[in-house]
Formats: structure tokens, C-alpha cells, sequence
């Protein structure tokens, strides 16, 4: 539906010039780009209890930041404010194509598709991300200014919920048009504000950090009751110092941590659960009453069926000595490797043709796994839609 050209530069050139170093206005990304919904149908989003959503109002250098959902639109006035909407991808099929040309980027890594409808002078102000972001004017035009990444910057909390970083020098100065994509890497501040009622969509991107890491491992270990190797000193000695704690022995400690992360099933278990698990609600309607395993392998050996997945939903595998491991939203499923085909199916593609899952091979325990996601509603036979 939409196809992406970053100026003259190949997928491959963006990533080795630009990808996390430096920021790129893309002129006409989407060239007779159309926008996949208007700003009451992003209003009527705001107002659901189960979708994130704010408004953010700068009147007289008043920042403020109200919290959705939303009953009516007053705080959106006429100049000087935004509603942001979270995860649109979770909940509006048009809109979630828009994530669709930047897969090139590994599946992992993509989160969710914000969008922002501002109206004259509406913005959140300059502010740093810790992640990468390619932003693509939809409706209306908006000024942007983009600097590099400059340790020195000062952040500080216009409020509570609003933080912003002090005035920056640019190396991007622009007014985007329906159309054109501004790409900016992690750490580079930047600020936008509409010059007419404008529609903005964020593609944001999952950058976790150690403290996000370690403390969902910390999790993973105590819900799997893994972990339970205690420290041993056999060899201990005597010593001049009772008080004193030895490098050995701080080693040992280290190692024994070390030595959870060196399960290498336990940690991609881990991994596969934790990258896979989406961080905003999602639209699903599981089935009921719930198709038997029998009747999903009947579906799937029917010709020319097609089977769609909702949006927002996180589809990895990975790669392990003798069998898949696949993450859907969280949960792990272990599969035979012979199954590649049909992973790769799911895992790369947002829908599927049964003809090409009859080329490819697939276990009874690829069905069972199947029959699950479609009981869930994560995936859906859309030739009875």
C-alpha cells in the first residue's frame, strides 16, 4: 500500500550512512502520500479507556499535559495544541500499513505507530528520544528542527509529564509536506510544530536498556523458579582478616549470576517472552466457542485462504540447537526446525496464503501453535470477514 524511497539511497545505504548516526529529511518518502484516517477518527480513539492518549497545550509558554481518555476535545484549541494517540497500529488496520515499508528493520525492534494531530503552533517542544524514529507528515505541513546528539544538553520537566531539553543548534531546518519523512536516531533533540492543522505518524523503535533488561530477567527467573545454585566455598582457608571480602570471592558471585546468563535456554526463553511481549493493549476478540485443532488444519489445507494477523501483534523466532523457538505476544512456542518455512511465514509477514503454507512443511505441533493464536484472536481467517 505505501512504498517507501529514501531519497537515492538503497535499504542497505540508509543503514550503513545513517541508521543510528546521524538524522535524514527524506523528501517524498511517500510520494501522492494519503492519509489512512482523519483527526476525528484519531479523536474517537483518544476517547477509549483501553487506548493511551493525551493532549499536550502550550499557551503563553504554558506546558501543559492532560492525560486521556477523553470525553471532548475543548483542551484542543484552535492554536497551540496536539493530541497524541499510542499504538494506532493496535487498533486501526489502514493505519497499521504504515509500519509495513520500514521492516527492513528487523520485526524486534519495531514498536508502534503514534499519531499526532496538532493544530497552528501545536507541538511538545524540543525534546530528546532514546530511540529511533522516522516521522511522516500526513495532512498540513509542520516546522522541524533536528541538532546531533550533544552531551552538554541540559533536559529539564516542563511538568510532571513533559520533559524538554534546552535550546540546540540545528543541521535540519525544515517544513514537512504530505509526503516527506524525517528520520532522527537516539539522542539528537529535535522539536516540531504545526504551521496548519497537521497530521504526524510516528514509526518508534524498541531500544531497551540494562536496567529494563536485567530487571525482566530477574523476573523471568523467579516466575521459572530457575536459579537456585547456591554459592560454595570448598577450598576456603584461613585468613589474617576476617572483615575483608577477596576478589576471588566477588569473582564467584559474578559467576554464578554470569553462569544464569550462560543457560542459553534459559535465556532465550527469556528473550524470545520478553521482546515478543507488546506494551499496549491490543484488540482482540478471542473465538468462542474455540476451534478445534482439527478444524484450523482443515482451514489451512483449503486453497487460497487467507489468514491475517491483528495489529501490534510481535511475531519472532529464533534460531536454537535442534528446534525453533517462536514468541508471539509473550508466550514461547518450541517447534521442529523442519518448520522454518512456515515460521518464516508468520514471523515475516503480516498475512499469509494457505498455498503458501502447502509448500511449505508443518508439524502437527505448528497447528496445535496455530489453532492457539487463531482461539486468541491473534490471527484470523480473513475470507470470512
Amino acid at each position: 500500500m505505501y512504498q517507501l524511497k529514501i531519497n537515492d539511497l538503497s535499504e542497505q545505504e540508509f543503514l550503513t550512512h545513517f541508521w543510528q548516526k546521524k538524522p535524514l529529511l527524506i523528501k517524498q518518502g511517500f510520494s501522492h502520500f494519503e492519509d489512512p484516517l482523519d483527526a476525528n477518527e484519531l479523536a474517537g480513539l483518544a476517547m477509549e479507556d483501553a487506548i493511551e492518549s493525551r493532549i499536550v497545550t502550550n499557551h503563553n509558554n504554558d506546558w501543559q499535559t492532560h492525560q486521556g481518555p477523553f470525553e471532548d476535545f475543548d483542551l484542543l484549541t484552535e492554536e497551540n495544541s496536539t493530541l497524541l494517540v499510542q499504538a494506532v497500529d493496535h487498533w486501526h488496520p489502514e493505519a497499521a500499513q504504515l509500519l509495513e515499508p520500514f521492516r527492513f528493520i528487523p520485526n524486534w525492534r519495531i514498536d508502534d505507530l503514534m499519531i499526532s494531530f496538532s493544530t497552528p503552533n501545536g507541538g511538545v517542544g524540543p525534546h530528546l528520544d532514546q530511540y529511533d524514529v522516522f516521522i511522516i507528515q500526513g495532512e498540513g505541513k509542520r516546522h522541524w528542527r533536528v541538532g546531533l546528539p550533544d552531551p552538554t544538553l541540559k533536559q529539564f520537566a516542563q511538568n510532571k509529564k513533559l520533559l524538554q531539553v534546552e535550546a540546540f543548534e540545528a543541521v535540519i531546518d525544515c517544513i514537512l509536506e504530505p509526503g516527506d519523512i524525517l528520520y532522527i536516531p537516539p539522542g539528537c533533540p529535535h522539536e516540531g510544530y504545526a504551521v496548519e492543522n497537521a497530521l504526524n505518524y510516528s514509526v518508534g523503535f524498541r531500544a531497551p536498556n540494562q536496567q529494563d533488561l536485567l530487571s525482566s530477567f530477574a523476573d523471568h527467573v523467579i516466575d521459572t523458579e530457575s536459579g537456585q545454585k547456591r554459592y560454595t566455598d570448598h577450598n576456603l582457608v584461613t585468613r589474617a582478616s576476617k572483615g575483608e571480602l577477596t576478589n576471588n570471592e566477588a569473582e564467584k558471585v559474578k559467576h554464578l549470576i554470569a553462569s544464569m546468563l550462560e543457560d542459553d535456554g534459559l535465556f532465550k526463553q527469556w528473550l524470545g517472552k520478553t521482546l515478543s511481549q507488546p506494551k499496549h493493549e491490543m484488540d482482540l476478540a478471542p473465538v468462542e466457542p474455540a476451534f478445534f485443532q482439527e478444524q484450523i488444519a482443515n482451514e489451512l489445507a483449503e486453497p487460497d485462504t487467507i489468514f491475517e494477523r491483528v495489529g501490534g501483534t510481535r511475531a519472532i523466532y529464533q534460531l536454537c540447537e535442534n528446534e525453533l523457538l517462536v514468541s508471539i505476544n509473550g508466550d514461547n512456542f518450541t517447534l521442529p526446525i523442519g518448520d522454518i518455512a512456515a515460521v518464516k511465514l508468520l514471523t515475516d509477514e503480516t498475512e499469509f496464503n494457505t498455498n503458501e503454507l502447502a509448500n511449505a512443511q508443518n508439524s502437527l505441533v505448528f497447528v496445535q501453535m496455530f489453532t492457539i493464536l487463531v482461539n486468541e484472536g491473534i490471527w484470523f481467517n480473513a475470507n470470512q470477514e
